[in-house]
């Protein structure tokens, strides 16, 4: 039976987290073991059922080889198995799955899934957002915050949110948990393609952290920094970033 993109993505994102939860109950491995099984497993599930799905689409994934082809292709799904391998392995539940399909360099299509809390988020059902607060939560890393994101937080009085995965992250804000995550320490296309697409169908901000849009299907992976957030804080998080940036040049 043939589903739309959004509705495979999601499917798959849900079922390979499913797959992920069994292999952690079964107990058998823990920590790093843990993580790299999961991740052998969802990708093998995951990569195997795109291509059956939707044979004539590229294809990247933080656990795949990496085929030049998909850069002369306009649809290409971008995919991360395990988007907090590290919280999965611990027994965590900031972890999440990552499905999306990038169409001309956007991502259009994106399914998240948060297997340990038993949830996928979704661009195709966007739900309502929860009022803005006055004071701003945000997310950052459990272990490495970055220097932006302090500075930032220290300058709006933010509450600050340590959290493990990207997509765990990212997803905070769109379930209301937060109002912004700013990442400038460095990520990869699979990071944030399907969480983008989830959080721009909710009406939130997404943008390099100079404001600049957000292009996948890149040569080049890698992605230098992220901003999701609140549209209420978009102008005044932009501002700030700028003037972090240009005070580091006259330095």
């Amino acid at each position: 039976m043939n589903v739309s993109d959004a509705e495979l993505a999601a499917n798959l994102a849900e079922a390979a987290g499913r797959l992920l939860l069994d292999i952690r109950a079964a107990g058998e491995l823990t920590g790093k073991a843990l993580g790299a099984a999961g991740d052998r497993a969802a990708n093998a599930y995951l990569v195997q059922a795109l291509r059956d799905a939707r044979p004539g689409d590229g294809l990247l994934s933080e656990e795949e080889r990496d085929d030049a082809a998909r850069l002369a292709m306009s649809r290409v799904w971008i995919i991360d198995p395990v988007d907090g391998t590290r919280e999965y392995g611990e027994g965590r539940s900031d972890w999440a799955v990552h499905v999306a399909l990038a169409v001309g360099g956007i991502a259009s299509v994106g399914a998240v899934a948060l297997p340990a809390l038993g949830t996928v988020l979704r661009s195709d059902r966007p739900g309502q957002l929860a009022p803005a607060r006055e004071r701003a939560r945000m997310v950052v890393s459990r272990t490495r915050p970055a220097a932006e994101a302090i500075y930032l937080a220290e300058a709006i009085g933010a509450q600050l949110i340590p959290m493990g995965s990207a997509g765990a992250k990212a997803m905070a804000i769109v379930r209301g948990e937060a109002e912004i995550y700013l990442h400038t320490g460095g990520q990869y296309e699979w990071d944030s393609c399907a969480p983008v697409a989830v959080a721009a169908a909710h009406g939130l901000h997404v943008s390099r952290a100079d404001g600049t849009p957000l292009r996948y299907n890149q040569r080049d992976t890698y992605m230098p920094d992220l901003l999701i957030c609140r549209a209420e804080w978009a102008e005044r998080t932009l501002a700030l970033v700028a003037e972090m940036a240009a005070n580091r040049l006259l330095d």
